[in-house]
């Protein structure tokens, strides 16, 4: 072979080569690419369902309207109630004393210019006047007949704070000052821990069929008392709260209990700042209840926390900042 043509076939050579180089890359980055991609979806997919339980942020709009009007129609068959100033006291259990035994009887006073305001759930509707009654920082428990205590039932062993305070029927507080107490007590020989007190759909479990079986009364879950100082700034959360289904569903009201302080709209320094699902926080700069619309069917979370005129927690034993779970069911 003369050298121009061996030449010309070494160059041919070294062309496929490089051309094969080449080609095996984009295969290669080809494969990449789909496997990265398969990646990012699986992981995205792995958050999806992470997630899927609470409505992520920006997926509804709420926003304040003015009171219902079945709860002004309702209001209007009330009489004078709602211009009660309720007085309540906690009897038992006593301040800073102790309990022996899980179930913790519960005997509140009622007093006070009350124009007719009396607990009670009729029995055709289920509502009623009712006292919210607060364990630690759990959600509360409606108590409508005071004729007989509400048991905390399986409290455990330990520091625990109760605070009551009177409610209308659709959960509204009242929000005179003597409206509100709050105890400190310590259980000996509390509940096991171990102990069921929900079902898997949520619902509080049945007491066992006993003496006290018509008594009012929840089996909590384990939980301590905060560090709280009753002489400083407490928030204690009230609504909402659980499952709300049809024209309950929407609008759906936060309220809340305020001891201590004033917030800017009525003359003091705090406001409560409300959250939903992660959203942009608002601002309540009034004590007074609101109603929000624009909720969609799934569970949100709700949290409240009071806050100074900095935006900084104001913090009481754990208690002024809470977070519920809530199910809107359309």
């Amino acid at each position: 072979m003369d050298p121009v043509s061996h030449q010309l076939g070494r160059d041919f050579q070294k062309t496929v080569v490089s051309d094969r180089i080449r080609l095996a890359k984009l295969i290669a980055g080809a494969l990449c690419g789909l496997l990265l991609s398969g990646c990012a979806e699986s992981n995205e997919n792995a958050n999806t369902t992470a997630t899927s339980t609470v409505t992520p942020p920006g997926a509804q709009q709420l926003t304040p309207v003015p009171r219902p009007p079945a709860i002004i129609d309702m209001m209007k068959t009330r009489g004078e109630q709602d211009q009660a100033v309720p007085v309540i006291k906690i009897i038992s259990p006593a301040n800073d004393g102790t309990i022996n035994g899980s179930t913790v009887e519960v005997k509140l006073d009622l007093s006070g210019d009350l124009k007719g305001y009396l607990p009670h759930k009729d029995p055709a509707t289920q509502k009623g006047n009712h006292i919210h009654v607060i364990l630690d920082n759990q959600p509360y428990e409606a108590y409508y007949e005071l004729n007989q205590p509400f048991e905390l039932r399986n409290v455990s062993e330990g520091k625990h704070t109760l605070r009551v305070f009177p409610s209308r029927p659709w959960h509204e507080s009242y929000k005179n000052e003597a409206a509100f107490q709050i105890v400190t007590f310590t259980v000996k020989g509390g509940g096991k821990t171990s102990k069921p007190t929900a079902t898997n759909n949520g619902q509080t479990m049945a007491s066992p069929a006993s003496a006290t079986a018509a008594r009012e009364g929840k089996d909590y879950s384990p939980s301590q008392a905060g560090d709280v100082d009753p002489a400083k700034p407490l928030l204690t959360y009230s609504r909402p709260k659980g499952e709300y289904k049809g024209q309950d569903a929407d609008p759906v009201m936060i309220d809340f209990w305020l001891l201590n302080g004033k917030l800017q709209g009525d003359g003091g320094e705090y406001r409560v700042r409300y959250s939903v699902d992660g959203d942009e926080p608002k601002f309540l700069d009034k004590w007074e209840p609101i109603w929000l619309t624009g909720w969609i069917s799934g569970k949100h979370r709700v949290r409240l926390e009071l806050v100074d005129k900095a935006g900084n927690l104001v913090d009481n034993g754990g208690y002024n900042s809470t977070t519920r779970e809530i199910t809107i069911t359309k």
